[in-house]
């Protein structure tokens, strides 16, 4: 059974370095590159996609997308949801990073950025679109640790990703840096005070073969 986990290529915030968040922010030139490159990875190590899951914010759906196309897949059931967005940034969304850390310094952006419990500041409105329009109001945070990332990606682990597994589908997840964050550290068993080592790089796809259990054999990056 085989998990691939992709988090996004570059994305315009990452270029420009500003918090993203719930942000619906384009890819680059090099964040396109990035993704074709990944499908060509996953294609050359004769990976066979079965269905895809997105979030619903286009740096994550434009990267899926294009690793379909170059893995030969384009024709697979692809998902979108909410719970694999990045996380929410609260009232940090669409600051600077070097700003910020002048302002508050940089022990306290490192614990915002890389802490499980730390919650940043929360914003006070949410100006989304009609993408959140079915979704519970009560659901969409005004700020997340990383830890309450995770509780909102494990409901999509344990309805869909698992059984799509145990189903021997082989299962690409085109999510974002926390988002992925958190499943790995789900995955892995990662202790909570050590989740600030876990890195996912742009568009360098983690590939996990797990037995009948779904317990990890093997993990790859490739």
């Amino acid at each position: 059974m085989k998990l691939i986990l992709v988090r996004h290529g570059e994305s315009e915030a990452n270029f420009q370095n500003y918090w993203t968040g719930w942000l619906d922010v384009d890819l680059t030139e090099k964040g396109i590159e990035q993704a074709k490159k990944a499908g060509k990875k996953i294609k050359d190590a004769d990976l066979f996609i079965d269905v895809a899951y997105e979030s619903v914010l286009k740096r994550s759906i434009k990267t899926a997308k294009m690793i379909l196309q170059q893995s030969d897949a384009s024709f697979v059931p692809e998902f979108k949801t909410w719970r694999l967005n990045e996380r929410h940034y609260g009232a940090l969304v669409g600051k600077n990073k070097e700003t910020i850390a002048q302002h508050f310094g940089k022990e306290q952006v490192k614990k915002w950025r890389r802490g499980f419990d730390e919650v940043p500041p929360l914003t006070k409105d949410n100006h989304f679109d009609r993408r959140y329009d079915q979704l519970d109001p009560r659901l969409i945070p005004t700020g997340e640790s990383l830890h309450m990332t995770l509780k909102r990606v494990i409901p999509l682990w344990q309805e869909c990703i698992a059984p799509d597994l145990l189903d021997n589908k082989t299962v690409l997840v085109c999510g974002h840096g926390n988002s992925l964050r958190a499943l790995v550290q789900f995955l892995e068993n990662v202790p909570t005070d050590q989740v600030d080592q876990i890195d996912i790089p742009n568009a360098a796809p983690m590939v996990y073969t797990m037995d009948a259990q779904l317990r990890i054999i093997k993990k790859d990056i490739l």
